[in-house]
């Protein structure tokens, strides 16, 4: 009995620091903040450097930040079919200017075809474990071996794609207009795909689309085709007026580095009616949380609650209460005097209830 009483009146103590840190650590984070460049100064590493010239690649670039803050994540990138590293080297610079470490390499023939493409980008990511234990490097002891994400471009695309499959340690991919026949894609790590809705090399109705549906349902997922984009609309993060950095980014930051705050800026910003999409189609869970200053004096009482949540508030107010994987369960008008919300019929756990533009959890016990 002892013990369920400590443990409410933490989680009671949680519910009421949680929501004033999770503003602090959410507010820089806006659609404005996903700039290319980024915010932080960028050098780079080649084999010259010292960088491991891994067997399943041809010559490789490393792209860091000089000033972020360490241990960061980190992603691999391989172009397409008979292309060069430079067809996508915009990439480089511009996560690494968001505190994203990136290896972007060549293929050991231009002929590779995805599935060797897939081999190459593991091998990269074993230079990035081997540097970060280098002791002459610049990266040693900064790299968080745990976030690895892959990326690539048509070929490429479909090469990351199945890299995913063949290590699941893997936090995400970025499929950028892939091109992959008959693909098998039984895995669960989260991946955007980027098309263009007239890319003529791999058309989406053929490749992308398959991709995204051959990919498991319970897998985060995210298909954007950029309206009247060719095979090459997302080669750069200027690709859709810069749709294409901004998606990217969010993806790797929400799903490879673990930050909630950029579960609004998809939702809300960037997939609400988005002007450079000619299609979109999507399925993934994610923990909303408030990006907004609190506009709102709001307190709400009992919290931890059995039945009902008393909301004061200075004036009427919409309510939104989501699941934490971002399932909306309730939504409404509170207006005059008695404004409450039953919850006498959700299970116990915790919920997110948006109010305004202010989030608060409440416990239900």
């Amino acid at each position: 009995m002892m013990k369920k009483i400590y443990t409410l009146a933490f989680l009671f103590f949680v519910t009421l620091v949680m929501p004033s840190a999770l503003y602090a650590q959410c507010e820089d984070v806006t659609v404005e903040s996903l700039t290319n460049p980024g915010p932080f100064d960028i050098a780079t590493l080649t084999e010259a450097d010292g960088l491991r010239n891994g067997p399943d690649y041809f010559g490789a670039t490393v792209y860091y930040p000089t000033n972020a803050s360490p241990p960061y994540a980190s992603i691999a990138i391989v172009p397409g079919f008979v292309s060069e590293p430079s067809s996508v080297e915009e990439w480089g610079p511009f996560y690494a200017s968001h505190g994203i470490v990136t290896i972007i390499i060549g293929t050991n023939s231009l002929f590779d075809l995805p599935e060797a493409r897939a081999e190459a980008l593991l091998d990269a990511l074993e230079t990035l474990r081997q540097e970060n234990l280098r002791d002459t490097s610049p990266l040693e002891g900064e790299l968080d071996t745990d976030k690895f994400a892959v990326s690539g471009w048509s070929m490429g695309g479909g090469g990351a794609q199945r890299a995913a499959v063949l290590d699941n340690t893997i936090k995400g991919v970025i499929a950028l207009c892939p091109w992959l026949q008959d693909p098998e894609l039984n895995h669960d790590i989260p991946v955007l795909i980027l098309s263009g809705q007239d890319d003529p090399t791999a058309p989406p109705e053929d490749h992308a689309n398959v991709h995204y549906n051959e990919t498991p349902e319970a897998t985060n997922k995210l298909l954007f085709e950029i309206e009247n984009g060719n095979h090459s609309v997302a080669n750069t993060p200027n690709g859709g007026d810069g749709v294409a950095g901004r998606l990217a980014l969010s993806w790797l930051k929400l799903y490879v580095e673990d930050n909630d705050c950029y579960c609004p800026i998809l939702n809300d910003n960037l997939l609400v009616d988005p002007p450079a999409a000619s299609m979109v189609q999507s399925s993934f869970e994610c923990e909303l949380l408030s990006i907004e200053e609190n506009k709102l004096e709001i307190s709400i009482f009992p919290n931890p609650t059995q039945n009902f949540v008393n909301v004061i508030v200075p004036s009427d107010v919409h309510f939104i209460m989501y699941s934490t994987v971002g399932q909306l369960l309730l939504e409404g008008d509170l207006s005059g005097n008695n404004k409450q919300i039953d919850v006498s019929h959700l299970s116990q756990g915790i919920y997110h209830l948006r109010l305004g533009n202010e989030m608060v959890r409440v416990l239900k016990n």
